[in-house]
């Protein structure tokens, strides 16, 4: 099971070791989300993580560092849904229904299907799928190892989440509250993390 993060939306100090620490913990793979801030920003941060942290990072919005930066790949999204005519690497999407998931699913890598829980990062943003239709989406096999659950995903939903069949799971809040924890205590988390990732 994929255990994916999502970075803050704004940028922060130390991010880049941050990022690091997650990857060094277990974190699979990272979403570089910033909406709103331009590309020079993101380079920025990039320019701060060795190349081995950065093939482990899937870009939302700015394409074009994909391929100077070797990052794993692009995410799709509501803002920018195109894949590039010249891009051939990993592609992820967005999607918000089981409609989405099921017109997606086979043209991407994988898929994010959102949000499955209340947002820990945002206020009022509440789960749209009830527990009933997320079982008949796993029993249907809309769910599957192509698609990442995200929206309020704790470590306390994983166990859950394996039970629907998702291919993996992406957090957001839950990580990022983290990073002003000193490294020792960081490590200790992420590890109890990784546990629930990787129990059968």
């Amino acid at each position: 099971m994929l255990w994916i993060v999502v970075t803050s939306p704004t940028f922060f100090s130390d991010e880049a070791m941050f990022l690091h620490r997650l990857l060094a913990n277990g974190v699979d793979i990272i979403h570089l989300r910033k909406p709103g801030a331009l590309v020079s920003d993101c380079e920025h941060l990039l320019k701060k993580m060795s190349a081995e942290d950065r093939s482990h990072i899937v870009i939302h919005d700015f394409f074009e560092l994909a391929e100077p930066y070797g990052l794993r790949g692009i995410h799709l999204n509501a803002r920018r849904n195109i894949v590039p005519d010249d891009y051939k690497g990993h592609v992820s999407r967005s999607c918000h229904s089981l409609e989405e998931v099921r017109q997606y699913r086979d043209i991407c890598n994988y898929v994010f299907l959102s949000p499955i829980f209340d947002s820990v990062s945002k206020q009022g943003y509440a789960s749209a799928f009830t527990d009933s239709v997320l079982k008949q989406a796993s029993e249907q096999g809309i769910i599957d190892h192509k698609v990442i659950a995200l929206g309020g995903v704790t470590p306390d939903k994983i166990s859950y989440l394996k039970s629907l069949n998702f291919g993996g799971a992406a957090m957001l809040g839950c990580i990022n509250n983290m990073s002003k924890l000193d490294e020792t205590e960081l490590c200790v988390r992420l590890a109890d993390i990784r546990t629930s990732f990787s129990k059968l």
